[in-house]
C-alpha cells in the first residue's frame, strides 16, 4: 500500500512510525528539511522536501499511485487543498486534519467527497471523547467502550487496597470469570500476562469486561472509596476544553479557568447554551483553586498548550486532594515522565489522530484502532470474515503471534469474553490487543481464506 503524508509535524511523524512497523511504501513530505532529518534512518520510510500542496512535489512522491494521501499540516486550508490536488492527481483516498467543528457535520460528508476529501480528522474532538469517557469513572486511568459499550477495556492503577494482588492469574481469570487481564504495565515494562503472572501494587492493569461487571471490577480493584465525578475544574480554555464542556453529561458541574481575558469572553459566547462557569485567572494559583472549591472537586483537567504546566498543575491538584487528574501532554518525550509522577490520565491528541488514520490503512474489516501510550500497544476491533482463519479453530490453537491476545468479542449485540476454548464465528467483532506487533500481520487471520 502506498501512503503519502503531507506534513512532518507530530501527527505526521507518529503516523510514519506506525507505518514503519508495517513496512508500507510511505513518503513523508515537508517544506522544512530539519523536520525530516534522521527519519529515513529511524523509520522504514522515504522523505521528500517540498510543499504538500505543490503539484510537482506530489507527482515526485508518486501520488498517481497512492492508495492514501494524508494532510496533517498545521493549517486546515492547506490540508484540504493538498487533499483535493492529490485526489485529482490520482490518490484513491484522502484524509485532511481540520480544526473547524462545522465541517464534521454528517450532512457535509457528500460535499467533501465531491471535493476529493474522503475523510476529515479533528483531533480535539477525539481528545474530548476520551476525556469525557474517563471523567465518568474517577477510579480508572483509561476506559475504552468497544462496539458501543458491549465490551469495556479499563486501565486501572492498582493500590494496596486491591483484592486480587499477588495471586496467579489462572486463579483469577478462569473461563467463567467476568473479566480478563489483557496487559500489565509494570514500571517501564509491558507484560502480556500468562496464567502464572501476578498483579502487584502500582501496576496498571488492563481489564476486559462487560458493562454489567464494571461495579465488580471496581470492587476487586479496591476503588469503591473513590467518589464519582460531579465537580470538574478545567485549566485552559482551548478548543479541546470547549468540546469537553459541550459533550460532558448534564450531571457534571464544569468550571473552566482561562488566563486570557479575551478568550474568556469568547468561551462565554461558545458555551452560552451549557451550564459551564468560565473564570478568568491562573489555574496554577492555589488561592484561586481553593476559592473555586478545589476541596470539593473530584476531577482536575489540565488542557493548556504547555505539557510542563499541565503536569505540574495536576500534581498540585493531587496534593490538594483531587483523585482524578487528566493532563494534556502533547510532547511525547514527556509521557513517560508524566506516568512516573503518577499524574493520572494522559491525553495526546496527535497519537489519537494518527491511530484513527492508521485504521483506514488496514484492508481487513477493522472497525476501530486505538493506541495505548502507556503500554506502547494497539487495541483493534477486527470483524471475522466468512471462511477466515480465526473461525477454523479454537483460540488456543490459532497460533497467534507472541505479544497478541484476544480479550473479547461481540456477537450480535452481546459482549463475550474469550478464553482458549472459544470458537470465533463469522461476523464476530473481535478485540485484539497487540504489543510491539504490527496489525497487518493479524489481518490474514480475519480475512476470507479457504486454504486454512
Amino acid at each position: 500500500m502506498k501512503i503519502i503524508i503531507g506534513g512532518a509535524g507530530a501527527v505526521g511523524r507518529h503516523l510514519a512510525k506506525l507505518l514503519s512497523k508495517d513496512h508500507q511504501d510511505c513518503v513523508l513530505i515537508d517544506e522544512y528539511m530539519d523536520r525530516l532529518e534522521g527519519l529515513e534512518s529511524r523509520y522504514d520510510i522515504m522523505t521528500l522536501q517540498g510543499s504538500p500542496t505543490s503539484i510537482r512535489t506530489l507527482k515526485e512522491a508518486g501520488v498517481e499511485n497512492a492508495d492514501l494521501f494524508v494532510g496533517v499540516m498545521t493549517a486546515e486550508s492547506r490540508n484540504m487543498n493538498a487533499c483535493m490536488i492529490a485526489h485529482n492527481l490520482g490518490a484513491k483516498k484522502t484524509v485532511a486534519r481540520i480544526d473547524n467543528i462545522e465541517y464534521m457535520s454528517p450532512s457535509l460528508k457528500p460535499l467533501f467527497e465531491q471535493m476529493g476529501i474522503s475523510s476529515l480528522i479533528y483531533p480535539e474532538v477525539l481528545a474530548a471523547i476520551d476525556i469525557v469517557s474517563g471523567l465518568k469513572m474517577s477510579w480508572a486511568r483509561q476506559r475504552l467502550d468497544i462496539h458501543g459499550g458491549a465490551l469495556i477495556l479499563l486501565g486501572i492503577k492498582l493500590r494496596d487496597t486491591c483484592e486480587i494482588l499477588n495471586r496467579p492469574l489462572r486463579e483469577l481469570c478462569g473461563p467463567d470469570d467476568p473479566y480478563h487481564i489483557v496487559a500489565i504495565k509494570r514500571d517501564d515494562e509491558t507484560l502480556i500476562p500468562g496464567g502464572n503472572d501476578e498483579l502487584r501494587v502500582n501496576d496498571i492493569a488492563y481489564f476486559m469486561t462487560t458493562r454489567e461487571y464494571i461495579p465488580y471490577i471496581r470492587q476487586i480493584s479496591g476503588k469503591e472509596h473513590y467518589a464519582d465525578v460531579k465537580n470538574v475544574i478545567i485549566m485552559g480554555g482551548g478548543k479541546t476544553s470547549v468540546r469537553v464542556a459541550l459533550t460532558a453529561p448534564d450531571y457534571m458541574n464544569l468550571k473552566i479557568i482561562e488566563l486570557d481575558e479575551q478568550r474568556c469572553e469568547r468561551l462565554n459566547e461558545l458555551l452560552n447554551d451549557v451550564d459551564t462557569l468560565v473564570i478568568h485567572g491562573d489555574g496554577r494559583d492555589l488561592g484561586l483553586l481553593q476559592e473555586e472549591g478545589i476541596q470539593n472537586t473530584q476531577a482536575f483537567v489540565a488542557l493548556t498548550g504547555n505539557a510542563e504546566t499541565n503536569i505540574l498543575a495536576c500534581l498540585t491538584a493531587k496534593r490538594l486532594g483531587v483523585r482524578k487528574t487528566v493532563a494534556m501532554v502533547e510532547n511525547l518525550d514527556y509521557v513517560d515522565m508524566a506516568e512516573s509522577l503518577d499524574i493520572g490520565t494522559i491525553i495526546n491528541k496527535k497519537t489519537l489522530a494518527a491511530s484513527h488514520i492508521y485504521q483506514m490503512m488496514l484492508s481487513a474489516d477493522v472497525s476501530s484502532v486505538r493506541s495505548l501510550m502507556m503500554v506502547d500497544s494497539d487495541v483493534a476491533e477486527f470483524v471475522a470474515a466468512p471462511g477466515s482463519k480465526v473461525t477454523k479453530k479454537a483460540v488456543k490453537d490459532l497460533g497467534l503471534p507472541f505479544g497478541v491476545t484476544i480479550g473479547g468479542l461481540v456477537r450480535g449485540e452481546q459482549g463475550i469474553l474469550v478464553n482458549g476454548n472459544t470458537r470465533i464465528e463469522a461476523g464476530d467483532s473481535v478485540m485484539v490487543f497487540c504489543h510491539e506487533q504490527n496489525l497487518q500481520k493479524l489481518e490474514k487471520y480475519f480475512k476470507a481464506d479457504t486454504l486454512w
